[in-house]
């Protein structure tokens, strides 16, 4: 199959074959090389709490053999429901060394939302922390699912500073959960007590599933897209070439996007892995405690997505910070505004560039120079070996000439093996190597690629895949709902949000407040709505199935309206 043709940037030299450059190996392999090399050098900065990489690869050997001990097997699989911590580095490249396959689990998910992808990826020992946001809800798995046997709990107060970890057991005591003794509860400490000499594990980087990453869109549940470790290391090494003037063990990358997103995992803590840098992690996103972090630690490197930025934009003491350290800025996960863009590189002196992925491409797939040129509203080029070709949206087998619109397909070393015991979709989805975005783009006689549109009705909400028959499947569990339609609307400040538009029962009634108070367990924030519009009638195609595209176009007008009022 042809692929569209076109040059980097400058970036790099002409006629290099930067393709050849792209070095694969296994993760943990990646983390012991940066150990010997950078040993003293801090890997992770959480709170003031400090770990070298010789700490770092130290209790990632511990956390291997203590899993190899439980039983875990190459292939078995081991979920992660973690906030960003250290014991999320730890127990990644931890399971990854014993030969596991990570499953990454949002720990805003509620008790159905982890039982479905438990069950779906035969998840069989979870990790988390002694939080009570956290703990009671993955506790309820080991009697609401079939595959989960055992949960590893990490303590809070053991990854704080001495002061620091004292005054939580004391004043933020309602935090942490009951634990009960079980023989299904490993604690964290218990399971590092051996001699940190894992067996030997043999990796198939082509064949050996690192990840299970699950994604989706509106004509199913979510996916687990299988990510090798040869997919993971070829993106991190595409990373590594596409900065310039990167200083291997000097850099900081503030980590304030949650790792089981698969933008962070790839572009904060395999690359910071692989690049020698350290890791500043943040919990959670606050914008007084982002920016007070950048203002103290000095980040060099700072990924986000868009409404970061915004929100960093519209900070009213923002002149108060510091954040002339910060170098190089990648922008993922949502369209980047180009106002945004210019506001954010104006007000802070810094490089604000647009990447752009999919969790099935590991993710990052194109992305805007670090140096030269960047056009307004374009994703980029492709990183090296990679390839995008623009399809015919009616004849999906014929290429589109350059600057006319077609489907987006990737080619490269990062595109994914599979999705998980789906294999209509994964013959859908991957042809001869190339994977169907759905997206729809174009590309300019420069190389530049651009978006448009998108053939699935997925809701990118601040950088997060919010599905709408997830959130559509949550209203009809409401007694008085007798249909539901969820489409995703502008927001100025996620880019979008749900809005769902319901037809009650015969003779019910209901609020929009009291639906949203009824979904509030069975919705994560990012998925409820913004708005829930009841009508008596909702549109339909005309076999009766029920059709977004009305409600689509009545929005789009009133965002007009709305605009040039």
């Amino acid at each position: 199959m042809e692929a569209t043709t076109h040059p980097w940037l400058s970036n790099y030299p002409e006629g290099i074959d930067w393709s050849a450059s792209i070095e694969r190996r296994p993760l943990y392999e990646t983390l012991e090389r940066t150990a010997e090399r950078c040993r003293d050098n801090t890997a992770i900065d959480f709170l003031d709490y400090c770990l070298s990489y010789g700490e770092l690869l130290e209790q990632v050997n511990h956390m291997a053999k203590g899993l190899q001990l439980m039983g875990v097997t190459p292939g078995a699989r081991v979920g992660l429901c973690l906030p960003n911590t250290p014991y999320s580095v730890i127990c990644y490249y931890g399971a990854l060394r014993a030969g596991a396959t990570v499953v990454n689990y949002n720990p805003l998910y509620v008790e159905r939302e982890l039982a479905f992808q438990i069950d779906d990826s035969n998840t069989e020992i979870m990790i988390t922390m002694d939080l009570e946001a956290l703990y009671p809800k993955v506790a309820a798995m080991l009697s609401r699912t079939e595959s989960l046997k055992k949960i590893i709990v990490c303590p809070m107060a053991a990854i704080l500073p001495k002061i620091k970890s004292v005054l939580f057991r004391l004043l933020k005591r309602k935090e942490i959960a009951n634990i009960e003794p079980s023989e299904a509860i490993v604690h964290f400490q218990d399971l590092l007590d051996n001699d940190g000499d894992p067996s030997l594990v043999n990796v198939d980087l082509d064949n050996d599933i690192a990840v299970l990453q699950y994604t989706g869109g509106t004509t199913g549940r979510p996916k687990g897209a299988m990510l090798t470790q040869g997919n993971l290391s070829a993106n991190v090494s595409q990373m590594l070439l596409w900065y310039v003037d990167l200083n291997p063990g000097e850099e900081k990358v503030l980590g304030v996007l949650p790792f089981f997103h698969v933008f962070a995992m790839t572009a904060v803590m395999n690359f910071a892995v692989a690049a020698g840098a350290q890791m500043i992690l943040l919990p959670r996103y606050e914008l007084g405690q982002t920016l007070a972090t950048i203002n103290k630690k000095k980040p060099t490197i700072f990924p986000a997505v868009p409404t970061i930025y915004t929100a960093i934009n519209q900070a009213p003491d923002l002149a108060k910070y510091d954040l002339s350290a910060v170098r190089y800025c990648i922008s993922g996960g949502a369209p980047l505004p180009l106002e945004v863009k210019e506001t954010f590189e104006r007000l802070t002196g810094c490089r604000l560039v647009e990447g752009y992925g999919l969790s099935e491409t590991a993710p990052v797939a194109t992305c805007n120079a670090m140096q030269d040129i960047n056009k307004p509203g374009s994703i980029g080029q492709v990183v090296p070996g990679t390839e995008i070709s623009i399809h015919d949206l009616e004849a999906p087998n014929d290429v589109v000439p350059t600057g006319e619109r077609g489907e987006v397909w990737i080619k490269g070393p990062q595109v994914m093996k599979g999705y998980l015991n789906r294999p209509q979709e994964t013959a859908d989805s991957l042809r001869e190597g190339w994977f169907r975005t759905g997206d729809v783009g174009y590309m300019d006689e420069d190389g530049h690629f651009f978006l448009v549109d998108r053939l699935k009705d997925l809701i990118l909400c601040s950088g997060y895949n919010v599905y709408p028959r997830m959130v559509e499947e949550a209203i009809y569990l409401h007694p008085a709902v007798a249909e539901v339609t969820v489409i995703g609307i502008d927001d100025d400040y996620r880019g979008q949000s749900p809005k769902a538009f319901v037809k009650l029962k015969e003779g019910e009634k209901i609020t929009e407040d009291e639906m949203k108070t009824f979904l509030a367990d069975k919705l994560s924030k990012i998925e409820m709505p913004s708005r829930i519009e009841f009508r008596l009638e909702l549109p339909k195609t005309i076999i009766g199935k029920l059709s977004k595209k009305e409600l689509v176009a009545e929005e789009v007008e009133k965002h007009k309206g709305s605009s040039t009022s």
